[in-house]
């Protein structure tokens, strides 16, 4: 899975990082595979791309996300949800 620094990965190392890459935008890896994977991106571009992708597209939704709706919107969305749940209620 390794290889030597300067030397070019091959398609399955790179396949192993690139399934990496999310867990290592979540902090969710330990510290030695968090070095891996930086020692990787730093030595592999097309990861790298791939990389900042992930982390581009991330940043979009997770901004995204923290958007509230507009208040009518909002209203609009409770009432047609009110008025399924009494349809959901009134059906034998």
């Amino acid at each position: 899975m390794s290889h030597e620094h300067g030397a070019d990965p091959s398609p399955a190392d790179c396949a192993d990082f690139l399934e990496r890459i999310v867990y290592f935008l979540d902090n969710e890896l330990d510290e030695g595979d968090c070095s891996a994977v930086r020692l990787h991106l730093d030595s592999c571009n097309p990861c790298l791309e791939k990389y900042d992708l992930q982390r581009t597209v991330k940043a979009v939704v997770a901004r995204s996300c923290a958007e509230s709706a507009p208040d009518d919107l909002r209203q609009r969305v409770m009432l047609r949800i009110r008025e399924v749940q009494v349809q959901i209620r009134e059906t034998p």
